[in-house]
């Protein structure tokens, strides 16, 4: 069994709709936001097989102090808000969205 982080929330703490999830670091800024179309499912990945990440997420995981999300009612919606904080934020761990190319 993977060592559970201390910040990690319960699985059954986390929404199973569909959201936007944000890490943040021991100072409280965002280094990484997702979206999910289901917040559990995605969330609880971070934390199955460290291994089984790519070096990039789990370096992500790594420097995160805790987790937050927003639940909301559609996939799009989740989309215009994971591109709107990133925007807003400009996380160290995420690239897409940066510069705009990516976004439909």
């Amino acid at each position: 069994m993977p060592q559970r982080h201390p910040w990690q929330p319960r699985t059954a703490d986390i929404p199973a709709q569909p959201g936007v999830y944000r890490f943040l670091d021991a100072r409280g800024r965002v280094i990484y936001v997702g979206k999910a179309k289901a917040l559990r499912s995605r969330l609880t990945s971070y934390f199955q097989k460290p291994e089984a990440l790519h070096e990039r997420t789990r370096r992500m995981v790594g420097h995160a102090a805790s987790v937050d999300w927003t639940v909301v009612p559609t996939e799009r919606q989740a989309l215009q808000l994971e591109y709107s904080w990133i925007k807003e934020f400009q996380p160290e761990f995420n690239i897409r969205f940066r510069d705009d190319k990516a976004y439909p």
